[in-house]
């Protein structure tokens, strides 16, 4: 890992980390008169900036100044709603360095794998949803000339959307822009570990939406997400985040029967053929379904990967070689294709699953297996990649979601017992199937257990996809039209009876 040496852009950011509380259309500070510093994790120690660490005062405030807001934004024109969007995405794609600087500072995410394509999907979704503000529409029965019956899709009102710290920017554009068009007005909980990005994507909406429309508050989740998810005033609570936190998300919200959905863990089966290795392409795939450029901080890693026996020792080798060459360091490091996690909490969760697979007698490390102990890497929270072989699906390393740049191999041969074994998860959000083997990648994907299906490719979300989990990895569906339609508006019924 090379020192950090920020250029003019990244050292403006720096010096401008201090933010503060988006409620009614206005900068304002906590009314705890409290701050909560921001560190940088690749700089153990390291503060970049801080927040003010909000209270239920605060929540009170922001709900009121979205219910007043609502009002007014559920009756505009949804082609204006439609330019307020193209304009929040014309912003920040000309601000598009700043933001994905300050991501890699914010999260660990390395700039150029990372933080760069992230920004680009959070413009890309508000401009997706710019256009299809105008499907928010109802339809007519056909009940006879006397009467006039027909349906209107009219937005839920406020929308808490609580996002997390691995991809706040992306998670944010799953959630706000397809609020916004529906005519919903909404109100930000920034991840505790990485505020500054959201802080500052809602202060690039306040140029374009009315007061209130887009509020944005910042400190404990235990205090300001248990705060909104009880708040009568708040229709709905769209949660990303762990399957244990949740869970708590729910209960507090289906108490009083708000709106809900929810994103969660994962643990995903990715399932190779034999026929897969004869495509040269592969080995990019599973580097890329793996989410190691993302420390495998992502939901949607492939982290449990069904090898069959005949090419189980071909295709280990030579997905270890592939990702033990890649470089892990300085985020901000153009250089740089895997980052640093985000703190010492998560470090040292991601520790103890090494431990437990080191010291596990079935276990082969083939790559990695422990975090630095020396050198540059040992001054932020950096873990390498890792590659345990020799893993059968019952194993805690193949059940649990670590959250980190671990891969668990396990030998397969009947395509019943691989899809037996994929499904034997509590958890349902993706998967992944490598074959060229039209009836194996059709069979395979439909009787997996997964909200999202990948074949022959690692990435391949695009806008416009639905997306969501099965079982515990959650409920609803975000970044489409389907999502939108479902998840941020209701159907109301409204018949007429006419004289003849």
């Amino acid at each position: 890992m090379t020192e950090i040496i920020l250029d003019e852009r990244a050292a403006g950011i720096m010096a401008g980390v201090e933010q503060l509380l988006w409620i009614d259309g206005r900068a304002t500070e906590a009314s705890t008169g409290e701050w909560r510093e921001v560190r940088n994790p690749a700089r153990r120690g390291e503060v970049i900036g801080r927040v003010p660490a909000a209270g239920e005062e605060d929540v009170n405030r922001a709900v009121s100044a979205a219910r007043r807001a609502f009002i007014e934004w559920r009756s505009v024109h949804f082609t204006d709603r439609a330019r307020a969007l193209l304009a929040i995405a014309d912003d920040v794609e000309a601000e598009a360095e700043k933001f994905a600087q300050l991501t890699a500072l914010d999260t660990g995410n390395a700039l150029s794998s990372q933080a760069r394509p992230e920004v680009k999907t959070l413009v890309s979704l508000f401009r997706y949803f710019a256009g299809v503000a105008g499907e928010s529409k109802g339809v007519t029965l056909p009940a006879g000339d006397q009467q006039l019956q027909y349906t209107r899709r009219e937005p839920l009102g406020v929308v808490a959307c609580i996002l997390p710290w691995n991809s706040p920017l992306m998670i944010a554009a799953f959630k706000v822009p397809a609020a916004l068009a529906a005519g919903n007005t909404v109100i930000l909980k920034a991840a505790d570990d990485a505020p500054l990005t959201i802080q500052y994507l809602a202060q690039v909406c306040q140029r374009h939406v009315p007061a209130g429309v887009v509020n944005s508050l910042t400190g404990r989740g235990s205090v300001i997400g248990n705060a909104l998810s009880t708040h009568p005033g708040v229709d709905k609570v769209s949660f990303t985040g762990s399957t244990e936190v949740g869970r708590g998300v729910a209960a507090q919200a289906s108490e009083r029967l708000a709106h809900l959905s929810l994103e969660l863990g994962g643990k995903n089966p990715s399932i190779v053929f034999p026929d897969a290795v004869e495509d040269e392409g592969i080995l990019d795939g599973l580097m890329l379904s793996s989410r190691f450029a993302r420390q495998g901080q992502s939901c949607t890693a492939g982290s449990r990967l069904f090898l069959h026996e005949d090419i189980y020792d071909e295709m280990l080798e030579k997905l270890a070689a592939r990702l033990g060459a890649m470089v892990v360091g300085d985020p901000l490091d153009e250089a740089t294709d895997m980052g640093a996690v985000i703190n010492q909490s998560q470090f040292d969760q991601i520790s103890g699953f090494l431990e437990d697979g080191r010291n596990h007698p079935d276990l082969t490390t083939v790559l990695g297996g422990s975090a630095p102990t020396e050198g540059p890497l040992t001054e932020g929270f950096y873990h390498v990649p890792t590659i345990f072989g020799g893993a059968r699906n019952d194993f805690r390393l193949a059940q649990e979601e670590i959250f980190g740049p671990v891969l668990v191999a396990i030998k397969w041969k009947d395509v019943d017992e691989v899809i037996q074994m994929a499904n034997d998860s509590h958890y349902g959000l993706a998967a992944y199937v490598w074959t060229h083997d039209l009836d194996n990648a059709l069979n395979t994907a439909h009787r997996i257990e997964s909200g999202w299906v990948q074949v022959n490719q690692g990435g391949g979300q695009v806008v416009g996809q639905s997306y969501g989990g099965y079982k515990q990895s959650g409920m609803g569906r975000e970044a489409s039209l389907e999502g939108m339609l479902e998840g941020f508006t209701q159907i109301k019924q409204i018949n007429v009876k006419l004289r003849g």
